[in-house]
C-alpha cells in the first residue's frame, strides 16, 4: 500500500540550532501515528514540519506521492490538504459550532455544505449543541467541533497537537479512544503529538519516541513496551526497573532472582555483564512461592495496587497486585517471575 505521509532523513534548524535530526518515517492510507517524548524533544516541530511552517535543511516530506517539502522547494501549507487540531482548539468564539464547522467548507456548494456537516454532525454527535457558541460548550465539546471543522474539508493528513493536554486524566484515554474511531470511520490518516503514553496507545497504530530530536523507535506499542530498541526507550515506556544479571546462555541470564530466559537470543556473548529489564508484570504475588519480597511502598489503582518490593539485598521492583491482595507496608510476600520477553541493555559506562 502506497504512504499518505512520508518523511526522509527530514533535518530542521531553528536559528542555527538542530531541532530534528534525520527522522525518517511513513504512514500508510488510514492509519494513525504518535509522536511521543518529553517536553522539547521536537515533537511539535516536526508536525510544523509536516503542515508546512518550517522547512527542512536535510530531507523530504512527501504527502500522497507529491514532495511538500525540501531544502529548495516548499508548496504552500494552504495547498498541502493538511488539517490541524491545536492544544487550545482555536474555535471562533463569535461563530457558533455550525458556522465553525462551515468554515472550512467554502468551496462547496450549499448542498455540498449541508450534506457535509450533516455528515460531520452525525459521526460526531453534536445534534445537541449545533447552534451553540464555544464558551457554552465543555472542553469534550470542544474538541468534536476542532475536530470536526479540521477534517471537514476531508485532508489528505491530519495533524494533532496534544489535542486532550487541557483535560483531566480521566478524559483523555477514552477521548483518544473516541477520536480514532471517528478517523477510522472517515479514513483519515492522522499524527498525534502527545507526551501521554496511555493517549498514545490508545489512538495510534503506530507510535514513534522522540528524544533531542532523533527518532528512537517507530513500532507498535506492544513493541516498545516489550522489544524496546535501546535502555531509554525502555526507561521511558511504562514502569519498570534495571537489575544486573550475567548472560550464561544464547537466551538465559542469571540474577539474584535466579535464572531468567527468553523466547529470543540474546545480543551479548556468555558472561557479558547486563542489565535486565524487570516490569511491574513480570513479577507475580504467588502465596506459595519461597521467594519473597517486603512491601516498601504501595499505590492504591483501583483493580490493582502497584507494589514497590524491596529484596534482601536492597533492590526494588515493581508488581502490580489484584487489589484484593492488600498487603500491608513492611510484610513479607511470596513473588515469582513471569518474564515472556527478556529485555537485557549492556550496563552504563
Amino acid at each position: 500500500m502506497n504512504s499518505t505521509l512520508e518523511l526522509k532523513n527530514v533535518s530542521v534548524a531553528i536559528e542555527g540550532c538542530t531541532i530534528l535530526d534525520s527522522i525518517s518515517f511513513n504512514l500508510t492510507e488510514g492509519a494513525i501515528g504518535c509522536l511521543l517524548g518529553p517536553s522539547g524533544c521536537g515533537k511539535t516541530t516536526l508536525l510544523r514540519t509536516i503542515a508546512g511552517f518550517e522547512q527542512p535543511f536535510e530531507g523530504e516530506v512527501w504527502i500522497s506521492g507529491i514532495r511538500a517539502s525540501d531544502k529548495r522547494h516548499l508548496v504552500a501549507i494552504e495547498q498541502r490538504q493538511v488539517g490541524m487540531v491545536f492544544q487550545d482548539f482555536a474555535l471562533f468564539p463569535h461563530m457558533t459550532v455550525k458556522e465553525n464547522i462551515a468554515f472550512g467548507l467554502a468551496g462547496l456548494s450549499g448542498r455540498h455544505r449541508k450534506q457535509r456537516i450533516r455528515e460531520l454532525v452525525d459521526l460526531l454527535k453534536m445534534d445537541d449543541f449545533l447552534n451553540k457558541y464555544p464558551h457554552r460548550l465543555s472542553g469534550g465539546q470542544q474538541q468534536r467541533v476542532a475536530l470536526a471543522r479540521a477534517i471537514a474539508s476531508r485532508p489528505r493528513v491530519l495533524l494533532l497537537d496534544e489535542p486532550f493536554a487541557s483535560m483531566d486524566i480521566g478524559l483523555r484515554e477514552h477521548l483518544a479512544r473516541e477520536v480514532r474511531e471517528i478517523l477510522k470511520q472517515d479514513g483519515i490518516t492522522a499524527v498525534l503529538v502527545s507526551h501521554n503514553q496511555l493517549e498514545a496507545f490508545a489512538m495510534a497504530d503506530v507510535v514513534g519516541v522522540i528524544n533531542d530530536g532523533r527518532l528512537l523507535q517507530w513500532d507498535t506499542a506492544f513493541n516498545l513496551y516489550h522489544r524496546p530498541g535501546n535502555a531509554y526507550i525502555a526507561d521511558f515506556i511504562g514502569e519498570g526497573v534495571f537489575i544486573p544479571g550475567t548472560v550464561i546462555g544464547e537466551k538465559s541470564v542469571e540474577t539474584e532472582l535466579g535464572i531468567i530466559s527468553g523466547s529470543a537470543p540474546l545480543a551479548a556473548l556468555p558472561g557479558s555483564p547486563v542489565n535486565v529489564l524487570i516490569r511491574p508484570d513480570d513479577i507475580l504475588h504467588d502465596d506459595d512461592s519461597t521467594m519473597t519480597a517486603v512491601v516498601h511502598k504501595k499505590a492504591f489503582r483501583g483493580a490493582e495496587f502497584l507494589y514497590t518490593l524491596a529484596l534482601d539485598s536492597g533492590t526494588q521492583l515493581l508488581s502490580l497486585v489484584p487489589s484484593h491482595h492488600n498487603h500491608p507496608v513492611n510484610e513479607a510476600i511470596g513473588i515469582r517471575l513471569e518474564i515472556d520477553h527478556l529485555v537485557v541493555f549492556p550496563p552504563e559506562a
